[in-house]
């Protein structure tokens, strides 16, 4: 029987949980996820669940943060002076905003609304979250 190894493409049907239960992402009703064991195109724990997995395999993997997106880090922390806010931008906490970073464009939130300034945290909404994924194998090569 074919398993999965690092170089091979692959498909999966996945569901992912946090914590406390709740589904965080899934691929039910849609497309399976595609992509290439090895080639750090997704977190390292998942890319590891899928090694060695047989074709129709379904496994469950508890993946800690520092497999997946990281710790939280307080220097993903930015304060913004409020002079510095575009006049059509009304922040509020929880809004989602892009900053540009050097050539790309990075997702932020707002955390916190001062008189003076604003704060953006441009970790990942997963950074410092240990993840549950219940992964099916459906297709190798």
């Amino acid at each position: 029987m074919s398993v999965a190894k690092n170089g091979h493409p692959v498909k999966v049907h996945y569901t992912g949980k946090l914590e406390d239960g709740s589904v965080f992402d899934s691929s039910e009703g849609r497309d399976p996820l595609a992509f290439t064991l090895g080639q750090g195109q997704m977190i390292p724990g998942f890319e590891q669940a899928v090694l060695g997995m047989a074709l129709g395999e379904v496994r469950e993997a508890s993946i800690p943060s520092k497999e997946a997106y990281g710790e939280r880090s307080d220097e993903l922390l930015v304060e913004v002076p409020i002079a510095q806010v575009p006049a059509d931008i009304n922040p509020e906490i929880g809004m989602q905003l892009a900053i540009n970073d050097g050539d790309k464009s990075r997702p932020v939130v707002v955390t916190a609304v001062e008189p003076d300034k604003i704060v953006l945290d441009a970790n990942h909404p997963l950074a410092g979250k240990d993840l549950t994924f219940q992964i099916e194998l459906v297709e190798i090569g």
